[in-house]
């Protein structure tokens, strides 16, 4: 197999006229959630556009897995949302560099390209980008421990740059499990949880009161906000509590 070409990228990158920020002080925080499907883009959709009323701010999503061939070439939805909802003038293969086509497991689709997926791939990648902008925001791939080879993880990466981690809580049957593990499962990978959201999905979860009320009392990290299904962003209705994340 081999690796994925980044050389021409980089030249691309380092040349690029959109370098805004320069200081080594970019705060980052990764995007996770406690399943696939439970709104992280949504969220981080939402997160990007209530930050960029304060500093820059970049989406960037390394992988994404289920893409649509454009004149432009392969272009994933959520990673189409993330470049949108960014600071302007970063071009997609910035905000996503790693894309294929096929909607499954990132390390199965690229052995079907004769490809293969590493930490040391991504962290090359992420280097040449998180000085982009003062805050950047790095939406993942399914759940914590995604798969991107035969033994390393994504959470391999957030580990290897101690990044803060966001947890997205999609609110359903089942997310109370779902929520403690994965909680339980990254403060294990010694990293800081900086926060958490909930997401209301588009089928309403019964007793949903009582299910955050069990949430609130059972996390010790703070609860960054509530987002409903197709809630839209109003500059003078913010929906987060940001004073964490940009101290």
């Amino acid at each position: 197999m081999k690796s994925i070409e980044l050389n021409k990228v980089y030249q691309r990158l380092i040349k690029s006229p959109i370098v805004f920020w320069k200081s080594n002080m970019t705060k980052s925080y990764f995007i996770t959630g406690t399943d696939t499907d439970v709104g992280k883009t949504f969220v981080t959709e939402l997160l990007l556009k209530q930050l960029n009323l304060h500093q820059p701010t970049i989406g960037y999503k390394p992988i994404a897995a289920g893409a649509e061939m454009t004149e432009d070439g392969l272009r994933n939805s959520d990673a189409l949302i993330l470049q949108q909802s960014s600071v302007s003038g970063i071009d997609y293969s910035t905000i996503n560099p790693i894309c294929y086509q096929e909607a499954i497991a990132p390390h199965i689709a690229a052995a079907l390209h004769n490809e293969s997926l590493s930490i040391e791939a991504l962290s090359q990648w992420w280097h040449k980008v998180q000085h982009l902008s003062p805050v950047a925001l790095i939406e993942g791939a399914g759940g914590w421990r995604l798969p991107i080879n035969d033994h390393e993880f994504l959470s391999d990466f957030v580990k290897a740059h101690q990044l803060e981690v966001i947890v997205v809580v999609g609110m359903k049957l089942g997310c109370l499990n779902h929520t403690l593990l994965t909680l339980e499962t990254i403060r294990q990978d010694g990293l800081v949880i900086k926060g958490w959201v909930a997401n209301q999905l588009d089928l309403p979860m019964s007793n949903y009161d009582e299910n955050l009320a069990y949430l609130k009392q059972s996390i010790t990290e703070p609860l960054l906000g509530e987002v409903k299904a197709h809630q839209t962003f109003s500059p003078d209705q913010p929906l987060f509590e940001l004073d964490g994340l940009l101290d």
